[in-house]
């Protein structure tokens, strides 16, 4: 059957082509040829569509989502952005939207113990504030950053495509055909997979991982409390596994829990009743009498590193080219860290007249970023080996450890500045809060 064409012209610039357009078939397949593509609608792929866009406002740009349009409005969980990502969101415009919302932790303290020991000595502290009183991270309710996502994707012009996933991915050369589960086909000078650490888009352009898991998962759940948490956000290392305590806005925390995976199991299974006392055994009552909200969720946990995070016409970013384990709170804030740099890297590309998808543009990304990535991934696996035991030597050796640094003022703010993603290295120029 004949196919219906609508050709946009074909706009030269910098000795490259920029192709606006559909072309329609009665065979039921929708060809869109966009520049960029985004698989994924989270924060990482929202925010790497916004960032391109706006520093390259000509260049046709789409996100795909896999969930359905109003399920980010039910997500209960609240995330650890670090400073260096509120300065991106900053040149966003979208900081004095978000920061309402937003909980600064103000200090943090570190315990090694027992779940049974009646007193938990604090081996390191570190207060919050890395420049300007600017604290290393505030706590944000996944809501409300998704929200401030949507709205400037909607302000620039970015369409989101909801319920649809990648079935098929298909190097033609000039661009990357992507099927779809609705049956339509969008063909894109380059492809960005933001679908998750189970990414589909990465499967299908042939990237292998390197996977392992910890037999753990983390609970994540918020709990009201009595008593002001005066910002303070603690993480206690117990046998089973990192007890974290972040603070929110409010008389109320974030936890993220981890157990051995038969362990969170049973609790998130268990009465209001029975979580709530294992929960206290845990927290502690130095913030008075506590209640768990009604949402828990127990999510496995494990290290997978993308063997490659490009392939021709293909960018992998966040947990699809990482997921490690939250004992450091860095997961959400390394796929921030992507987004900036694959941005820059595709913008500055685009203006010199490059093809943004070629292998040779995507390398310089590739190189930026999987060495930090690579080092935080051991990082937070050895840190896990390490507090994820109660073996008698171990532990007087880490506490050690953990005493020095307490001690030495100058090694502590190294750590928070690197924590906080201002460390004074070279990086991308978002995390600064410059525009590309």
């Amino acid at each position: 059957m004949a196919a219906t064409y609508c050709i946009a012209p074909l706009i030269g610039t910098r000795s490259r082509l920029i192709y606006i357009g559909v072309i329609r078939s009665t065979r039921t397949k929708e060809f869109a040829m966009l520049d960029v593509l985004v698989v994924g609608g989270g924060y990482v792929g929202l925010s790497a569509a916004v960032a391109i866009k706006q520093a390259a406002p000509h260049l046709a740009v789409e996100v795909v989502e896999a969930a359905p349009e109003d399920a980010w409005k039910k997500d209960p969980r609240a995330s650890a952005i670090i400073a260096a990502a509120t300065k991106m969101l900053d040149v966003f415009g979208l900081w004095d939207q978000i920061e309402p919302d937003a909980q600064p932790i103000n200090r943090m303290i570190v315990t090694d113990s027992k779940t049974s020991d009646p007193v938990r000595p604090v081996f390191l502290t570190f207060d919050g504030a890395v420049e300007d009183g600017q604290p290393f991270a505030h706590m944000i309710p996944n809501v409300s950053m998704v929200a401030a996502l949507r709205q400037a994707c909607e302000e620039r012009g970015i369409s989101i495509r909801h319920g649809l996933r990648a079935t098929g991915f298909r190097d033609t050369g000039p661009s990357a055909e992507l099927t779809l589960s609705d049956g339509s086909v969008v063909s894109s000078r380059l492809v960005i997979a933001c679908d998750g650490v189970r990414s589909k888009l990465r499967d299908l352009a042939g990237i292998k991982t390197v996977t392992w898991k910890y037999g753990q998962s983390g609970i994540v759940t918020t709990v009201e409390h009595e008593r002001p948490h005066d910002g303070v956000a603690e993480e206690h290392f117990l046998p089973a596994g990192p007890f974290a305590i972040l603070p929110l806005k409010g008389n109320r925390s974030s936890l993220v829990w981890t157990e051995r995976t038969e362990d969170a199991d049973r609790l998130v299974a268990s009465d209001d009743l029975l979580f709530e006392a294992e929960l206290e055994r845990r927290f502690g009552h130095k913030l008075g009498t506590i209640r768990a909200t009604p949402d828990r969720r127990a999510f496995p946990l494990g290290l997978t590193l993308a063997r490659a995070f490009i392939a021709p016409r293909l960018a992998l970013a966040g947990d699809a080219a990482h997921g490690i384990h939250p004992i450091s709170g860095q997961g959400l804030n390394l796929g921030f860290k992507d987004v900036a740099a694959l941005a820059e890297t595709i913008v500055e590309a685009d203006r010199l007249g490059l093809d943004i998808g070629s292998v040779n543009v995507l390398e310089r990304y590739q190189i930026w970023r999987r060495f930090d990535t690579f080092r935080m991934g051991v990082t937070t696996d050895v840190l896990n080996r390490l507090f994820s035991n109660d073996v008698t030597p171990i532990r007087v050796l880490r506490d050690f450890g953990l005493g020095v640094v307490d001690r030495i003022p100058g090694l502590k703010n190294y750590f928070i500045r690197e924590a906080a993603g201002t460390s004074g290295q070279a990086g991308p120029r978002l995390l600064g809060g410059q525009s590309i």
